[in-house]
């Protein structure tokens, strides 16, 4: 018994001395992250942010009052460059081949290609940088894009945190829809728009039906949403598929191709460029993603009411979680600096407001009760693109805008189903050859078929034949064994 006793106590004071030493490397490790943090703030640095969208009138006004309040809290300053929608992506790869040096950058899955930046080296990784300089921020940004951006079990950008799953809707002008007193509550489908648009073709001689847009077809797709690579969303959804192929493809087909030789598309719908701009009552339907309370952006844009039907449930794919992104730079100097930066931007509700909605009493008001509208100065010369910037979910509400805006965000994001391949991105240097020749054959036969302005049951076998003289079969071999080793390591 002594024996045990003895042991007993000999033990005690091992785990006593274990205790305390892992109490003092916490602590010491504590501290020095700390130390760090104040060490990295004590130096002043000037960042410099490209970011997408129109450059602004009143952009100096506002980067003024913005630096002002970053000088204070992380000690740097922001050299924000805004380049235009149509020239950003093009001037970012110039900027990235010729080495530059730059510190942030917006990136997504269709400006300044998120994965194939990363692949390259372009990005910094920032897992670690994350988690020493980013933890604010990291609490608030939806658990689903910090893990779906993911590529090879690191993350190159910090997304912004608004809606993270992507659905596809039907939008009415819900002016036409009253006026003929047209039932949209068992619209569930395109095939369900049929006699709804047999009316408006029938009365509406100013309206076209059907404002142009691109069949839905339920996959998630690899590269570009016209290309043929995809993945099930059900069935076999770990075997990669020429979504050309498929049943469901013909079907959504020949209904648009019936749509289109009943009038209800326009003749030029394969060719033309006319955006249906939301102001010109002159459509019926068309197809938008979706967001919760989009109805009211839109109708505020329209200056009509504007309504809506689902096509599908919100599914959180690759495309939907690398929207809207923002990158540090390889050739950045201060990549710390940086991250307490965009931790500071996602985070920080003043700053976030600040750089959105412009200076308050120049741009916006507030009002009592914590809503805001806009002024003519922020109409005429402050108009930022506000989902390129970083978390939706901090800004305030405009005073139209519904007081749950916020949380209807929170439980459309809970609905949202996963992908089966979210996270998985290809990488297409294997196969770039072919890749480059299936795109071509895709640009000659896609826009019209996806439009219905050709009959599937004609172009199909044309358009696959050509598909597989370019190399599908070797692409789709390549997805299909990197899929497998990805999911492999799942």
């Amino acid at each position: 018994m002594k024996k045990i006793g003895w042991l007993a106590a000999t033990m005690l004071l091992l785990m006593g001395l274990l205790m305390a030493c892992s109490s003092e490397d916490a602590n010491s490790k504590g501290s020095s992250e700390g130390t760090t943090k104040e060490k990295v703030k004590e130096e002043h640095v000037t960042l410099l942010w490209y970011l997408i969208g129109t450059p602004q009138k009143d952009i100096d006004q506002v980067m003024e009052k913005v630096n002002e309040y970053t000088k204070e809290k992380i000690n740097a300053t922001i050299d924000l460059r805004m380049l235009d929608w149509g020239e950003f992506n093009d001037r970012m790869q110039v900027i990235t081949t010729s080495g530059d040096a730059y510190d942030i950058a917006f990136t997504s899955s269709w400006a300044n290609n998120y994965a194939l930046n990363a692949r390259r080296g372009a990005f910094v990784a920032l897992n670690d940088l994350m988690d020493q300089y980013g933890q604010e921020m990291k609490q608030l940004i939806d658990p689903a894009f910090l893990e779906g951006a993911q590529i090879d079990g690191k993350l190159y950008a910090v997304p912004t945190n608004k809606e993270v799953g992507q659905q596809a809707v039907l939008s009415f002008n819900h002016e036409l829809v009253k006026k003929h007193n047209l039932d949209i509550s068992q619209v569930n489908s395109l095939e369900d728009l049929e006699p709804l648009l047999a009316v408006i073709k029938e009365k509406e001689s100013g309206v076209t039906p059907i404002a142009t847009f691109d069949t839905y077809l339920p996959f998630d797709s690899i590269l570009q949403e016209e290309m043929p690579f995809a993945f099930r969303l059900d069935g076999n959804t770990d075997e990669v598929v020429n979504k050309y192929e498929e049943a469901e493809t013909m079907k959504a087909l020949k209904t648009m191709h019936d749509y289109y030789k009943k009038g209800y598309i326009r003749p030029d719908a394969a060719t033309s460029t006319d955006s249906w701009p939301l102001e010109t009552p002159n459509w019926f339907v068309r197809k938008e993603l979706y967001q919760p309370y989009a109805e009211s952006i839109w109708s505020r844009a329209a200056g009509y009411e504007i309504v809506t039907r689902p096509l599908h449930q919100p599914y959180v794919f690759n495309n939907s979680v690398t929207g809207s992104m923002q990158a540090i730079s390889a050739t950045s100097k201060n990549p710390e600096k940086a991250m307490m930066f965009l931790n500071l931007l996602n985070s920080d509700p003043y700053l976030r407001n600040l750089l959105d909605k412009g200076i308050e009493g120049v741009h916006y008001e507030e009002n009592a009760d914590g809503t805001i509208k806009d002024l003519s100065a922020r109409v005429e010369r402050y108009n930022m693109p506000s989902f390129a910037l970083g978390n939706q979910l901090i800004l305030k509400l405009y005073e139209d805008d519904p007081a749950d805006k916020w949380e209807a965000f929170a439980a459309f994001n809970a609905s949202a189903i996963q992908s089966p391949a979210l996270g998985f991105y290809f990488d297409s240097n294997p196969v770039r050859t072919e890749i480059a020749a299936i795109s071509n054959v895709t640009s000659e036969f896609a826009p019209a078929l996806l439009k219905g302005a050709v009959d599937p049951e004609q172009y199909i076998p044309a358009f696959n034949k050509k598909l597989y003289e370019a190399g599908m079969q070797k692409v789709l071999d390549e997805i299909q064994r990197q899929y497998d080793a990805w999911k492999a390591n799942q």
